[in-house]
């Protein structure tokens, strides 16, 4: 089961926005790249929070790693999604020595990342 439709971020402008002016913040398997949305007026937008992960083949050329890689980290995401801030474009990048992680370190490693950028409420 993936995201929520209303939690994925889709089209290659906003990939592109959150890699020219988002945060970066790494862990030793992922990169985070965050920005927040602004509105029209300059004001913070309180729409849903949207998430990409981005994974090439460098990380391994077989589709089946890559998708399980997907899926694991979707679950990250799914569990802590009711403690993220909304009105976040979030863009999550999966390095090559991923490939031997698990389940909990994806789990740890995001939510140190989210964090440390202040994504999550309450930190």
């Amino acid at each position: 089961m993936g995201l929520p439709k209303a939690h994925r971020l889709r089209n290659r402008q906003d990939y592109r926005a959150v890699y020219d002016q988002g945060i970066r913040r790494y862990s030793p398997h992922l990169t985070l790249v965050a920005l927040l949305s602004r509105e029209q007026d300059n004001s913070v937008s309180t729409g849903e929070t949207k998430i990409g992960i981005s994974i090439s083949k460098k990380v391994s050329k077989k589709a089946v790693v890559r998708n399980r890689i997907k899926r694991q980290i979707k679950g990250v995401i799914r569990s802590n999604l009711s403690k993220i801030r909304p009105g976040w474009k979030i863009v999550i990048v999966v390095k090559p020595k991923a490939v031997k992680c698990k389940y909990e370190h994806f789990l740890r490693e995001l939510e140190e990342l989210l964090k440390e950028s202040k994504i999550i409420n309450g930190y």
